[in-house]
């Protein structure tokens, strides 16, 4: 079989403008995906007890605070380019994300793939024994306080208080379950008034 010749040689080279940190953590995040779940929390430098499953990725983990025996699912996208902390004992579910940077601005502006004009970074924070199910989106800048329970499918954009069980199918269900007890109340009140009106007066 020959070798490709002319043009065919240059259709692939890397680009030697590229961060060499980021070099580093694809080859790291390639090596780990023949890791155990210990071996890869190890890889990556977390701390006693954590485990990390397959296909899950740490943006920036230079800014990534960890806590001891923190589990992270497979497929969960932890963003720490704005700084990101995980108190201990907690477990971060399948397909979760979580997020520290917005870049929407940069969308808007065209400067998507061509400059960091428009991105924003924000810490986001969450505390100890907490479980977030996947899953789930949280917003950048958000704080979580500990021990808090988070169900499937749930966008978190605001701080979380200690002891807290956060659902947004609960919120929507109590929401329409108000809307209803408004409107029984407005039909009530429409009742009465018309009852009222049907009142022949006194001669």
């Amino acid at each position: 079989m020959s070798e490709p010749e002319g043009e065919g040689r240059k259709m692939f080279q890397l680009d030697e403008d590229f961060d060499p940190k980021m070099r580093n953590q694809i080859l790291l995040h390639y090596a780990a995906s023949v890791l155990s779940d210990r071996e890869r929390a190890r890889l990556f430098g977390l701390p006693e007890g954590c485990r990390i499953r397959e296909r899950a990725k740490i943006l920036n983990p230079e800014n990534f605070k960890c806590g001891k025996y923190v589990w992270i699912g497979e497929g969960a996208v932890l963003d720490a380019q704005g700084g990101l902390t995980i108190g201990d004992y907690t477990q971060v579910g399948l397909n979760v994300m979580v997020w520290s940077h917005h870049s929407y601005k940069a969308a808007l502006m065209s400067q998507t793939c061509k400059s960091k004009k428009g991105i924003t970074y924000k810490p986001t924070k969450i505390g100890n024994n907490c479980f977030i199910s996947g899953p789930t989106v949280i917003d950048a800048g958000v704080t979580i306080g500990d021990r808090v329970l988070v169900s499937p499918f749930t966008f978190i954009d605001k701080d979380i208080p200690d002891d807290t069980v956060v659902s947004s199918h609960r919120d929507f269900r109590d929401l329409m379950n108000r809307v209803k007890e408004l409107e029984d109340t407005v039909a009530r009140l429409s009742k009465m008034v018309g009852s009222a009106d049907a009142v022949p007066e006194s001669s």
